[in-house]
C-alpha cells in the first residue's frame, strides 16, 4: 500500500508498505479522505507540535473517513463495502481518568498521527471496531472528514458555556476556528467577531456566520472590540490561532469575569501570559485537549446541517500532492480553507 511519510520538516516521500490485516475486535479499512490538521502543519513546518518533538520518519493524517475492507473475529454492525468515520484516538479504558470519563486525558492515550502511532496518510488501516463510525448516506468521504475537528469545537463548547444574547470574540478562522464561529452561532450567540489576517478566510468567516470581520494587520483587535463593545468587552473569547499577540489579546478583550478558552496549540514550546489581566479580571480560562464523547454529536450536527459546513472545503488533492498541499496550507496560498487529501 502507498503511505505518505514525513521524512524531516518540510518533506514528504511517498513510499510502500505491506497491507495490514484485522485482528479478533478490529476492523481493517481503506482510507478514502483525510482532513489535513493544524498540528499535521506543525509536524511539517517546525517539526514539533508545541513541545513534543517529531519523531522522523511519521504518517500524519488524523480526520479520515474510508470504506470498510474486512472485519475481524467478534466484529458484529459492519460489512465490507460500508462507509464510516474513523476515530484517531485509541484509549486503554482502565486508567483513572477513562474510569471517570475523562477519555481525552487517558494515561496511555495513543493518538494516530503522533510518533510511535501511524496516522492515516496511507491506503488501509485497522483500527478497534470502536473506532469506526457509520458515515451519514447524504455526506460524501470529504465532508465526513469534517466529524473529528467539529468534535473538537463541540468539546470546546462545553467550557465556552455559550449563553443566548452573549458576545465573542474569535481568534483564528482557519478550518477550526470557522467550526466555533458556526458552532457559537447555533448555539446563540448574539455577536460573533473574527479576527483573522488572511482575507479569504474572513470570507469564510462571514460565510459560516461571523457578524463581522477584523483584519489584525491594519486595525487594533483590542482597540476594535473596546470600541464596538463600548468598553466592556466581550463575554467569552476562543483563540483557534494562538499565533503572534492572540492568546493575550484575548485576555484583553474579555470582559471582567468573563471566559477565554484555548482551542488552538501555540507553535513556542513556551508562551507568555499576561497574568496581571487576567488576574484582575478574575477570568475563567480553559484550554482544550481534543474531544471527549462529542463524536457522535458532531456526525449528526454534520448530517443535518451540511450546507452549513461545505464552505470549509476549499481544496481536495491527491495523495501523490501531500506536498503540494502542505506547502499551500503553509502559504495561506490560493484561497485554502479545509484541505483534503484524497486516496481514491
Amino acid at each position: 500500500m502507498r503511505v505518505a511519510q514525513l521524512v524531516a520538516p518540510h518533506c514528504f516521500e511517498l513510499t510502500e508498505a505491506p497491507r495490514p490485516e484485522a485482528g479478533p475486535g478490529e476492523v481493517l479499512v481503506r482510507v478514502r479522505s483525510v482532513g489535513v490538521c493544524g498540528s499535521d502543519l506543525h509536524n511539517f513546518s517546525v517539526g514539533a507540535v508545541g513541545d513534543q518533538p517529531a519523531q522522523f520518519p511519521m504518517v500524519l493524517g488524523h480526520e479520515p473517513a474510508g470504506e470498510v475492507v474486512r472485519c475481524g473475529p467478534g466484529v458484529t454492525g459492519f460489512e465490507p463495502g460500508d462507509r464510516v468515520l474513523l476515530e484517531p484516538a485509541i484509549y486503554c479504558y482502565h486508567c483513572e481518568f477513562c474510569l471517570a470519563g475523562r477519555h481525552n486525558v487517558c494515561r496511555n492515550l495513543r493518538f494516530l498521527s503522533q510518533p510511535g502511532d501511524p496516522g492515516f496518510f496511507r491506503d488501509w488501516v485497522v483500527l478497534p471496531a470502536h473506532n469506526v463510525l457509520p458515515l451519514p448516506e447524504n455526506l460524501s468521504f470529504e465532508e465526513g472528514t469534517l466529524f473529528e475537528p467539529l468534535a473538537v469545537v463541540l468539546h470546546s463548547m462545553k467550557f465556552a458555556a455559550v449563553q443566548f444574547g452573549e458576545t465573542v470574540a474569535v481568534f483564528g478562522a482557519g478550518p477550526i476556528g470557522l467550526l466555533t464561529i458556526a458552532a457559537l452561532k447555533l448555539a446563540g450567540a448574539a455577536r460573533v467577531w473574527a479576527v483573522e489576517p488572511v482575507a479569504a478566510r474572513r470570507e469564510l468567516a462571514l460565510k459560516v456566520g461571523a457578524d463581522a470581520a477584523i483584519d489584525p494587520a491594519t486595525a487594533n483587535p483590542r482597540e476594535v472590540l473596546r470600541s464596538e463593545t463600548r468598553g466592556r468587552g466581550v463575554d467569552l473569547a476562543i483563540d483557534c490561532a494562538t499565533r503572534g499577540s492572540s492568546l493575550n489579546d484575548c485576555l484583553h478583550v474579555t470582559r471582567n469575569a468573563g471566559r477565554v478558552v484555548v482551542t488552538g496549540i501555540p507553535y513556542e514550546p513556551v508562551v507568555t501570559l499576561d497574568f496581571h489581566v487576567m488576574r484582575r479580571k478574575e477570568l475563567g480560562f480553559y484550554n482544550v485537549r481534543r474531544s471527549n464523547h462529542e463524536s457522535e454529536a458532531a456526525v449528526g450536527l454534520l448530517r443535518d446541517k451540511p450546507e452549513l459546513f461545505r464552505p470549509l472545503l476549499t481544496h481536495v488533492l491527491p495523495l501523490e500532492q501531500v506536498q503540494r498541499g502542505f506547502e499551500l496550507l503553509e502559504a495561506y496560498a490560493d484561497g485554502v480553507g479545509k484541505l483534503i487529501i484524497e486516496l481514491g
